[in-house]
């Protein structure tokens, strides 16, 4: 633990265990991650020294820092473990399965410790006994230590190195949130002063206006930075629950990981666990098959479930995909019409009907079990992604798996935006979504005979006219403008008045009258002190297609 910099010296020795406790819980929590981590490495190579070093390391910590934070239950059943695992280092008690079985269920244990001290209660004073009882079997047996204990491997595998730590320290979210903000109300003063600098047209006025823009984006850039965490640390928490879970379903699945270098914004990584969560059990259980089936249909008996990251412009993609059955499309537009999602006998596309899945509620298992059948997990992953401005792809061969793409911002306090204006009123598109603006004239539109449609580049797009849309006031122009867009592989376009430009985009929540707004996921600033609307376009997009299929069926848009 890094030396808090208040002064305890006044303090009683509980107010300053409860004190040193919080300083002490990021830190709890990551050491049970490197436990887990260090326990999952020892499965796959037994003799690792350095693995096995690296748990001693993390149990040692967790033992001494439980003690100075006052909690005692944690202390005591952590020293039973570093005691056992001591023996282990050492070459006296060789690593088995039961072993790894044991940790696993010891570093559950101390979590659920963590939790309920952090929820201002005591842990048991009983809590692990159990496990503990079980080391001392196995350590009361270290002179049989070895040809009964079956374990995984006798040969020393190679001594992982770990890399040097670099100098940190550690910083409230809250602290950075604020950084952030105030960066925020700097970019927008910048902007306003450069605007008032362009319109005096002062070449002295104007010299400064630029400096200060180039120095305010060099601060915003290192100030998001700082909010930026390597995706590696989420990735590597998956390699116990596709252990358990495989286990627990009779199937044989291996989990790879590339690109845990890729970093995203501390709040999005935060918020983006529980989707992944759902989409890799759902991998799992509904897209590996079992062993025997999979030998069956030629494949290899244990299945493959993989997760990546990588850098795309201001966007990070993630993708989540598994060498499985693939999705049976039939059987969701059974169960779809079967709900009432869609009429029977519609004509849906493939991308369509695999979007299906992610409806509330629905479900293609027969049964509900401990994994599955109760329709609460991928309507979670969309509404989460939809929160983060982000967008889902899926791509599925029946036989041959299913992956999907998740595609999200770098960061939710700033984004580039593209500029447009409506009537009086701005609207901001995401410049990552935005391809190119077309005019778009009165005779072109009546050429389309009330269809909104446009010919692009030879090809025919359709679009959306955002005035009619938000109910702007006033007549359009005779010429207008389109943004063509494209949102998960589809482009559409948006008529507005008038195209302004690029724009940097500090992001304010909306207040209540905008909240309920659909389609509409921020707002900003504009250096004229005007307030402009952030667009969100995929939630838009869909909300236009419900309100068409509604139409289409005979119903009223909602």
């Amino acid at each position: 633990m890094g030396e808090p910099r208040e002064n305890f010296e006044d303090e009683s020795p509980e107010r300053m265990a409860l004190r040193l406790r919080e300083y002490f819980r990021e830190e709890a929590y990551e050491l049970i991650v490197e436990l887990e981590s260090a326990m999952l490495e020892i499965e796959k190579s037994p003799g690792d020294d350095g693995q096995i070093g690296r748990a001693f390391r993390a149990l040692h910590t967790i033992k001494g820092s439980g003690a100075a934070c006052g909690m005692s239950d944690v202390e005591a059943f952590a020293h039973e473990i570093e005691t056992f695992f001591d023996l282990v280092r050492k070459g006296t008690i060789a690593v088995n399965q039961d072993i790894i079985d044991l940790t696993l269920a010891a570093r559950d244990r101390i979590k659920a410790m963590f939790d309920v001290y952090y929820r201002g209660g005591k842990a048991d004073a009983a809590a692990g006994r159990d496990i503990i009882a079980s080391f001392n079997r196995i350590r009361s047996k270290r002179d049989d230590g070895q040809a009964a204990d079956n374990h995984l491997g006798a040969q020393h595998g190679p001594v992982s190195q770990a890399p040097e730590a670099e100098a940190s320290i550690r910083v409230a979210t809250e602290k950075l949130d604020d950084l952030v903000a105030l960066v925020g109300e700097l970019v927008t003063v910048q902007a306003r002063l450069s605007q008032t600098a362009l319109s005096q047209g002062i070449p002295q006025f104007l010299a400064v206006a630029e400096e200060l823009e180039r120095l305010t984006g060099s601060l915003r850039d290192r100030t998001m930075s700082i909010r930026m965490l390597p995706i590696g640390s989420t990735f590597s928490r998956f390699k116990r629950l596709v252990r358990d879970l495989s286990h627990e379903l009779g199937k044989e699945v291996v989990l790879m990981t590339d690109g845990a270098e890729t970093e995203l914004d501390k709040t999005v990584i935060e918020r983006l666990g529980e989707p992944l969560v759902h989409l890799v059990r759902n991998s799992i259980d509904h897209g590996i098959e079992r062993p025997d089936a999979r030998e069956s249909a030629g494949k290899p008996r244990g299945g493959t479930i993989s997760l990546s990251a990588v850098h795309s412009g201001a966007f990070v993609e993630i993708k989540i995909s598994d060498d499985g059955a693939g999705m049976d499309r039939d059987a969701i537009r059974a169960r779809a019409e079967e709900r009432g999602l869609i009429a029977y006998g519609e004509e849906l596309s493939d991308s369509e009907i695999e979007r299906l899945v992610f409806t509330a509620g629905f479900s293609t298992a027969k049964e509900v079990t401990n994994v599955s059948g109760r329709g609460v997990g991928l309507d979670i992953v969309k509404r989460t992604i939809d929160g983060l401005r982000g967008t889902i792809e899926i791509n599925s061969r029946k036989g041959a798996g299913t992956a999907i793409m998740l595609k999200l911002p770098l960061t939710l306090a700033i984004i580039d935006g593209f500029l447009t204006r409506i009537g009086m009123e701005y609207f901001i598109f995401p410049l990552s979504l935005v391809e190119e603006c077309v005019e778009l004239t009165r005779e072109a539109s009546k050429a389309t005979h009330g269809r909104h449609l446009a010919h692009v580049r030879g090809q025919l797009v359709p679009y959306i006219r955002l005035r009619e849309h938000f109910m702007v006031s006033g007549t359009p122009p005779g010429f207008e403008q389109i943004v063509i867009t494209n949102v998960e592989g589809r482009r559409v376009g948006m008529v507005v008045d008038t195209v302004v430009g690029e724009h940097q985009t500090v992001i304010k929540s909306l207040g209540r009258f905008y909240r309920q707004v659909d389609g509409i996921s921020g707002a900003t600033i504009l250096g004229s002190g005007t307030v402009a609307l952030i667009l969100d376009i995929p939630r838009l997009l869909r909300l236009v297609e419900q309100q068409e299929a509604q139409l289409t069926r005979g119903g009223e848009p909602s």
